[in-house]
């Protein structure tokens, strides 16, 4: 293995660690985003083998969010690939390592990207880039989809410029196959991102089927054909759940879910509106700037340097178009953040490096200066990383990620008076939550598995309200408990008249 080889593979074992760090050390191995909890139910349900169960009797009792009943059955919103790929995860006890392994993954697929557009140098330096942000770190520690999704997008990413490359080693058929099968199955995990990602592809594409070589243009039409397959079990997915395959099951949880613009969609009085959605998108970028590198909000200088050293780059300019594609796609959804531009962050890390290598004077056939003065020029970019890294993102990172984590709250502390041993007496058990705040409940969750057989359930009320009579009649086995948490660690039987 080379040198460069080897480094890069330490960057992708440092990711795995970050990210695991993340996941346990910061968000304390619990779920954070109300998604989370979502993705976290399915693939419990489908690691038994499950896409969907019967709803349980006082169903309305019983939330998880973005878990919707429908005709007397329960299923979640989200697509099926990720829930899938976690489901593996579930039924090893390990899904908090699924998301980290894949971050090692993505740094490696990174590398190698950057390798093959501008050399070793850009390559290292985009995986590096990748490793510090906590934009990547961010995801990476959760149990969302979007680390799955840039893993699938940088697989489609080396996988086309395999299958262009006419001097490659590879057997035509196989990058064709990697290319197809990646994007295909981010359409089953992502569907709305694997078109912001497959735009510029197709595009290119497109200009191969009417120009290109004969050999070229059989290769693009095998990606689309198998996209096409793979594709069209979403529409399977969503008949098995719904009996209606172009039934979108967002729309059963909330109507207004859609693309788009004009009444109807989203929340906002009058809908979804092209201002409204400028305005949304210039605060994600605004915090995807900040989040890049922990450089604040001008990281973008270093991408324009990038695109000014890689100008003649054609390749080059064509990966770094993903990224803005997503902005543009994802302009027509009512929800804004960051993360709905993740699968796009090799186009920024690599644009980055690619800005990094210029001036330092590593660029690929870039002319340079004498000996000394090239020295000169590399030891105070070096210096200049050196103090970013010191004085930007060493403070900024960690900072942010547990920033996250105190905005929702979720904590282990919560779970801590359920391990007791006069808790573990009580089971089975049915702990009625009484509080008007979700994140009070849905800790708890974590305690309890989709089919209600877990030693504790949880049932979530108002703090006024008190359903145990209608719930003693449907789990007559279960001893009931109200339990609020503003209380820990006091259990208050039911109150039989």
């Amino acid at each position: 293995m080379s040198r460069s080889n080897s480094f890069a593979l330490l960057l992708a074992l440092l990711a795995v660690f970050l990210s695991a760090w993340v996941s346990f050390g910061v968000y304390e191995g619990l779920a954070q985003l109300e998604d989370e909890y979502a993705y976290q139910w399915q693939a419990q349900l489908i690691a038994q083998g499950k896409l969907k169960i019967s709803s349980p009797p006082a169903a309305h009792e019983f939330v998880v969010p973005f878990v919707i009943d429908h005709n007397g059955e329960r299923f979640g919103k989200y697509p099926l690939g990720w829930p899938v790929v976690l489901s593996v995860g579930e039924r090893f006890g390990l899904a908090r390592l699924v998301n980290p392994i894949l971050a090692g993954l993505a740094v490696w697929l990174t590398y190698r990207l950057g390798q093959k557009l501008l050399g070793n140098k850009v390559g290292l330096l985009a995986a590096g880039l990748t490793l510090i942000s906590a934009l990547f770190l961010t995801y990476t520690g959760s149990i969302l989809s979007h680390t799955w999704g840039l893993v699938l997008s940088l697989s489609l990413a080396v996988s086309w410029l395999d299958l262009i490359d006419k001097d490659t080693k590879l057997p035509g058929w196989l990058p064709t196959l990697t290319a197809g099968l990646s994007l295909g199955v981010l359409v089953l995990s992502r569907p709305w991102t694997a078109v912001g990602v497959a735009i510029p592809l197709g595009v290119h594409g497109i200009i191969q089927i009417l120009r290109g070589p004969t050999i070229l243009r059989k290769r693009v039409v095998g990606v689309g054909v198998i996209v096409l397959l793979i594709g069209s079990i979403h529409f399977l997915w969503q008949f098995a759940l719904t009996g209606d395959p172009l039934m979108n099951p967002y729309l059963l949880w909330w109507p207004y879910d859609k693309i788009g613009f004009g009444a109807g969609i989203g929340v906002a009085e009058g809908g979804n509106t092209l201002r409204q959605s400028w305005i949304n998108t210039k605060n994600s970028l605004r915090m995807t700037w900040q989040d890049l590198c922990g450089w604040g909000k001008y990281s973008w200088v270093l991408l324009l340097i990038g695109l000014w050293a890689a100008r003649r780059q054609w390749r080059v300019w064509l990966i770094a178009s993903v990224f803005p594609s997503l902005v543009v796609v994802y302009l027509a959804y009512w929800v804004s953040g960051p993360r709905y531009f993740y699968e796009g962050l090799y186009s920024l890390t690599i644009l980055g490096a690619a800005g990094i290598a210029w001036l330092g004077e590593w660029f690929p056939g870039q002319q340079t200066r004498s000996k000394q003065q090239t020295n000169i020029q590399r030891g105070a970019v070096l210096i200049a990383l050196v103090l970013l890294l010191l004085f930007g993102t060493t403070p900024y990172t960690p900072s942010r990620l547990h920033e996250i984590k105190d905005q929702y709250g979720f904590s282990q502390t919560a779970l801590a008076p359920f391990q007791t041993p006069e808790a573990q007496d009580m089971i089975p058990a049915l702990i009625i939550i009484h509080t008007s705040a979700w994140a009070d409940y849905g800790v708890f969750l974590h305690l309890q598995d989709p089919f209600l057989t877990s030693p504790f359930i949880f049932a979530w009320a108002a703090p006024s309200d008190d359903p145990s009579a209608e719930l003693a009649q449907h789990f007559p086995n279960r001893t009931i408990y109200h339990y609020y948490p503003d209380q820990p660690g006091n259990f208050y039987p039911r109150q039989i008249p």
